[in-house]
């Protein structure tokens, strides 16, 4: 068997890549390099170190001090791209990824239903498109990850208070996603892992402790500048789900990978009092409970490496 290529990890929190490490010693690459994306160079003369590119960069980078991380991965995918580097959620992934925007344009272009979703930036503005919303909203930051800035609103009046009571965080650059508040049966959301174009598990997040759920182990771990969530969730914060590859809901998540050009996503999806299902985030820079997929049998990061060996390399060395 030939050497396989190196691959360079992007990132900007290290606590989510020790599972990605482990799983890529498993599939046998024995040269991982990382990069740290917050500061540094980027020359449009030189060339990118060869190999296989992989980004881990967050859209809540924001929050852990890592303020020019975003833009500057911006500008380091559109380098490694113009000189021909196979990059696992490229460009094109990450300006959806950033964006709620972009998603719900995105789901809307692959006929997925999603609750009534609206931009706004000013405190005018927010107040306007509010008082159009027939019943409770949400807000949250366009720019996300973590369930960042998601407030519950029964009314405009109700918000107004929040704008003007100095707790209102307006998140990066000031733009606001109004969104309809879908309220479900059960208090869980469901979430679709999805790698290489296979559907890999679908979990069940528990929503009794609020919306920020993300799955990695790091995040439910005591560490408050890794990822703020409550250390003592309780045990059944993550299950698995009925869901399979076969169902319809599945099969669109995966035409609209295809077509948006992502390589791996966990997209969630919420089902209302009237049985339908609304998706209403896509995240690109999934991570995996390591008890959920011990229970199920799934290793996420091991599933994404084996990817990258078998189809990733293969196409590369092409």
């Amino acid at each position: 068997m030939s050497r396989l290529p190196a691959i360079h990890i992007l990132f900007e929190n290290p606590a989510w890549l020790p599972p990605l490490e482990a799983g890529l010693a498993a599939e046998g690459f024995t040269e991982v390099h990382r990069h740290h994306v917050d500061s540094g160079v980027v020359d449009p003369s030189q060339e990118p170190a060869e190999g296989i590119w992989i980004n881990r960069m967050s859209p809540s980078s924001h929050t852990r001090g890592h303020i020019t991380a975003v833009p500057l991965m911006r500008e380091i995918l559109q380098w490694l791209e113009a000189h021909g580097r196979r990059v696992i959620n490229g460009s094109e992934a990450f300006e959806l990824e950033m964006s709620k925007l972009r998603q719900e344009l995105a789901l809307r272009r692959h006929g997925i239903k999603s609750p009534r979703t609206v931009l706004a930036v000013g405190r005018e503005q927010l107040l306007e498109q509010a008082a159009t919303f027939d019943g409770p909203f949400i807000t949250k930051h366009n720019r996300g990850g973590k369930g960042l800035g998601i407030q519950l609103f029964g009314s405009a009046e109700q918000l107004a208070g929040h704008l003007d009571s100095g707790a209102f965080d307006p998140g990066p650059g000031g733009m606001i996603v109004l969104q309809e508040y879908i309220a479900a049966p059960e208090p869980f959301i469901t979430r679709v892992e999805i790698v290489g174009g296979r559907f890999l598990f679908a979990m069940r997040s528990n929503t009794e402790q609020g919306f920020e759920l993300c799955p990695s182990d790091a995040c439910q771990a005591e560490v408050p500048d890794v990822c703020p969530v409550d250390a003592d969730a309780p045990a059944h914060k993550f299950q698995p789900s009925p869901i399979t590859a076969e169902d319809p809901l599945v099969q669109q998540y995966l035409q609209l990978m295809e077509a948006e050009g992502l390589d791996l996503a966990g997209i969630e999806f919420i089902e209302g009092h009237d049985g339908e299902r609304y998706t209403y985030d896509i995240n690109g820079t999934t991570n995996y409970n390591a008890v959920l997929g011990e229970q199920i049998g799934v290793d996420g990061m091991r599933d994404l490496a084996r990817w990258i060996r078998t189809r990733v390399v293969v196409e590369h060395a092409a």
